[in-house]
Parts: structure tokens; C-alpha cells; sequence
């Protein structure tokens, strides 16, 4: 699956959260997540529209080894 080429940082956010992370603080453009789930795992998150396309790949890469999935089993959990 393709990563999204149109997706913002507030509408990932949204996403997020069906995983179990929940926005803890915000400083600028910049969200930080949190989850419990399998350990604590912090992520941050431009507030950007659209988010870079790299940007986009290495949050979602960093969430799916968290989760122990792949970026492709991630992707279309999200997506």
C-alpha cells in the first residue's frame, strides 16, 4: 500500500489514536503522542498540511516497530 500524499499532521493524530496514543503536550506546529500499549512509546508529530512524505514513512516506521508489525501491516490498519 501507498503511503497517503495528502495526509496532515492533524488528520495522522486522528488516526493515531484508534492505536491508543493520546496527545500529551503540544509546543508550536508540534504534537507530542504517547501510548501504553506494549511499553510507553512517544512519537511527535508536525502539525504540518500536508506532512512531508519522508516525515510521513519514518513516523509510521517508527510506530509499526513499536507494534511489531510491519509498515505495510500498519498502513492498512490506518488507511
Amino acid at each position: 500500500m501507498k503511503i497517503p500524499r495528502d495526509l496532515s499532521g492533524h488528520d495522522l493524530v486522528a488516526r493515531l489514536k484508534s492505536l491508543g496514543y493520546e496527545q500529551t503536550r503540544q509546543t508550536g506546529s508540534h504534537i507530542r503522542l504517547t501510548t501504553q500499549k506494549n511499553g510507553e512509546h512517544h512519537i511527535t508529530i508536525p502539525n504540518h498540511d500536508p506532512l512531508r512524505i519522508a516525515t510521513l514513512s519514518a513516523i509510521i516506521s517508527l510506530v509499526a516497530e513499536h507494534f511489531n508489525v510491519t509498515k505495510e501491516e500498519l498502513l492498512k490498519q490506518l488507511f
